[in-house]
């Protein structure tokens, strides 16, 4: 029976411990950013001011927030993309749909038999 490698340290790596220690540092960080974003933004709406992102940075925040939502989603965490006392109206939710339907170019059809097929 052999004995058990030990695992020699390289400058400048980092072990397994250090890295997710670190990986966790980093998401605290990307979500306490993005919270700090989502009051800001309501901020803006609030003091009436629509034009707080660009029409790119909104496209590109959209894109980032469904593909992490779907990738939560198909590793099996059944979160809703909503909390159940937001302050978001039904309108706003249909609105957002609507659109990301559009941009897609799907329809209400497409979604409801695609839901019917996954259960989702």
């Amino acid at each position: 029976m052999s004995s058990p490698k030990l695992a020699k340290a390289v400058p400048g790596s980092k072990t397994s411990d250090q890295a997710t220690a670190d990986s966790l540092a980093a998401s605290a960080k990307t979500s306490d950013d993005a919270t700090r974003l989502a009051r800001e933004l309501e901020q803006a709406l609030a003091d009436g001011r629509l034009d707080a992102l660009t029409p790119e940075a909104l496209q590109a925040l959209t894109a980032a927030i469904c593909k992490i939502y779907s990738a939560q989603v198909e590793a099996g965490n059944p979160l809703l993309p909503l909390a159940h006392r937001t302050a978001i109206t039904s309108t706003d939710v249909m609105t957002m749909a609507s659109g990301l339907l559009r941009a897609s170019s799907l329809a209400v059809f497409e979604l409801g038999m695609w839901q019917s097929w996954t259960g989702r």
